[in-house]
């Protein structure tokens, strides 16, 4: 199934702009985008992956991560294949850096009522769009998440934030919640590591916050690639210029993909790093990817024990109608 894209317009010699991703690219007469799933055909550009996920999971919607986020409730988490970066780190290469060309069987086909159906029957409260970059599947994301809106769900994108304000803008209507993988804080890192640049990056964060979307960071620690104490404080302190409440997820980073060589991320690391974001004035730092520590929530007055977490699941909860249960400050977040 192909789809005509949306945002994009119409250039002399059937060549078309793309401007739903920072590439913005310029495509040719058959030929594909950067994300290897938007293709130019006669003029008209269309998406290849609309009604083909290629992973479609219940999830915990702390496994996104989103932890102020209907904490302990599951999501209906879908994916295509593609994406409009080039992680060496990707944990989820097989299909993030896969496209339409690569002959990867999509799956069958899964038309929007079918997802949300299957979310409402699963017990779910939101579809996560999730795995790969949900921007370069907008399409078929749009059109789930207006459904699902109209029948009572919330919606979230797990994404790397590369997009353009106008993609926003035209999902923000549906969009609940993101989190946004803040991945470095040099533009020559995005450069050299992810094929893209900082700036969108930054802007996209800004944006949905700015709009009401309820934003959580991720920045996944690698060794020797953005653990200085430079650039985690740079990312500590831009997160806090924007909002001192909005969630930082520091992840532990594991050995995959093309950075095999690589070390994990010692847990020395991940203490100077939520250090730092305290320095910063940021009221919740989580670690991501450890066992036994860094995944609790603390209220940010009286810094009690809200919720207690233990890998996904949540072993106590003292959250009430959105506030704190023994001082009654309301939480950031959506409960």
């Amino acid at each position: 199934m192909k789809k005509e894209a949306r945002l994009y317009e119409k250039l002399k010699d059937k060549s078309t702009h793309c401007f739903l991703c920072g590439h913005r690219c310029k495509i040719a007469e058959g030929k594909s985008g950067f994300c290897g799933v938007r293709q130019n055909i006669d003029g008209v550009l269309y998406s290849h992956v609309y009604g083909k996920p290629c992973a479609l999971h219940v999830d915990p919607i702390e496994k996104k991560p989103l932890y102020h986020f209907l904490p302990g409730s599951s999501s209906f988490s879908i994916a295509t294949v593609g994406c409009n970066f080039r992680c060496g780190f990707c944990q989820n290469w097989q299909i993030s850096q896969a496209d339409t060309a690569s002959g990867l069987e999509l799956g069958q086909e899964v038309s929007p009522e079918a997802i949300v159906k299957e979310a409402i029957e699963s017990g779910c409260k939101s579809i996560s769009h999730t795995y790969t970059e949900p921007t370069i599947f907008f399409e078929y994301a749009y059109d789930i998440a207006k459904l699902a809106k109209s029948r009572g769900l919330c919606n979230n994108f797990v994404t790397n934030g590369y997009m353009t304000q106008e993609c926003i803008l035209e999902i923000e209507s549906y969009l609940d919640a993101a989190n946004v993988d803040l991945k470095f804080f040099k533009d020559s890192s995005y450069k050299k590591i992810c094929a893209g640049s900082l700036e969108p990056v930054l802007a996209s964060i800004r944006l949905m916050k700015e709009l009401g979307v309820w934003v959580e960071i991720t920045t996944l620690l690698v060794p020797g690639e953005n653990d200085s104490e430079e650039e985690l404080g740079g990312i500590a302190r831009f997160i806090a210029s924007v909002d001192k409440n909005m969630p930082w997820h520091i992840s532990r980073f594991h050995p995959d993909y093309k950075f095999n060589d690589h070390k994990a991320t010692p847990e020395a690391t991940l203490k100077k790093a939520a250090e730092l974001g305290k320095r910063a004035g940021l009221n919740y730092i989580y670690i991501g990817n450890v066992t036994g520590w860094g995944n609790d929530t603390y209220c940010h007055d009286c810094k009690k024990l809200l919720i207690k977490r233990e890998a996904f699941s949540i072993l106590e909860n003292n959250i009430k109608q959105g506030k704190c249960s023994f001082c009654n400050t309301v939480i950031p977040g959506v409960f």
